[in-house]
């Protein structure tokens, strides 16, 4: 069973963002992208560790390769330093092959127009509920969210906040129990692809959100703090179909609550 869906997730790498979503489960084509290469990706596996959003998502971003005006951004830690709660197997094929994908679809989506002059967090703005450019915003925005999902990790992160954000979850939600319950059944509760989100809204108060496939809070105006990626393919070689355990492990092991107060509105 696990070596079945391994060859199904190796070849479902560079399928699911070359066309619009029909829905969480709608088998997606599209030509499969060139495997990246692991020894580049661990040379460069830790520039973004303390790097800001604009450095994250701006138009320098470093990256080898680089075919179009958008790059792979390199991981903010080694392949291996999550493990073993995501092992370096799961890395290896979610940011190498499924992010790689994603930024190489949206180059081609974006040649010769004028999007290829904006930043990726105006395309995704831009293109959010236009369904003539759905494919432009499956792809933009799933690499905006699986970096922001790379930076909402880091090695011996998780347990209890504390700090601006913890006093902001307090007065959110009333303690970080609550938070934790309400973020735990949004992931777990998300049919099919799509993510679990920790935003600050635009009174400033912090509130759990899901969304399916691609979809962002970004697009819509939210501040976005933590993202959890409950596509099948962020857990499946690691914990099968038990999302619940990836979910509970990936709070209590890996959230960066220094990334997210970051991020925070006065």
């Amino acid at each position: 069973m696990v070596r079945e869906t391994l060859s199904r997730i190796l070849r479902e790498a560079g399928r699911e963002a070359a066309r619009p979503f029909r829905d969480a489960d709608a088998p997606i084509t599209a030509a499969r992208p060139a495997p990246a290469a692991i020894t580049r990706r661990r040379l460069i596996g830790t520039a973004l560790a303390a790097g800001s959003l604009a450095s994250i998502y701006g138009a320098g971003r470093a990256a080898a390769q680089a075919s179009g005006p958008f790059s792979l951004p390199p991981l903010p830690y080694p392949e291996d330093a999550l493990a073993p709660v995501i092992s370096a197997t799961t890395i290896g094929f979610h940011y190498g092959k499924h992010h790689r994908a994603y930024v190489d679809n949206l180059n081609k989506a974006v040649a010769d127009t004028d999007f290829a002059n904006k930043s990726l967090d105006d395309i995704v703005k831009a293109t959010a509920n236009d369904p003539a450019r759905v494919a432009i915003f499956n792809n933009a925005a799933q690499d905006w969210n699986h970096t922001f999902y790379w930076n909402s990790m880091r090695p011996n992160g998780g347990g209890m906040p504390t700090g601006m954000i913890a006093d902001h979850i307090k007065d959110s939600f009333g303690d970080y129990a609550k938070l934790r319950q309400e973020f735990v059944t949004a992931a777990v509760t998300q049919f099919g692809s799509g993510w679990a989100w920790l935003v600050q809204d635009q009174d400033k108060k912090l509130k759990v959100v899901k969304t399916a496939n691609a979809d962002t809070p970004m697009a819509q105006g939210a501040i976005c703090l933590l993202a959890c990626d409950v596509w099948e393919h962020a857990y499946y070689l690691d914990y099968q179909n038990r999302r619940p355990d990836y979910v509970n492990a990936w709070l209590d092991k890996l959230v960066n609550w220094d990334f997210a107060s970051r991020h925070l509105a006065a």
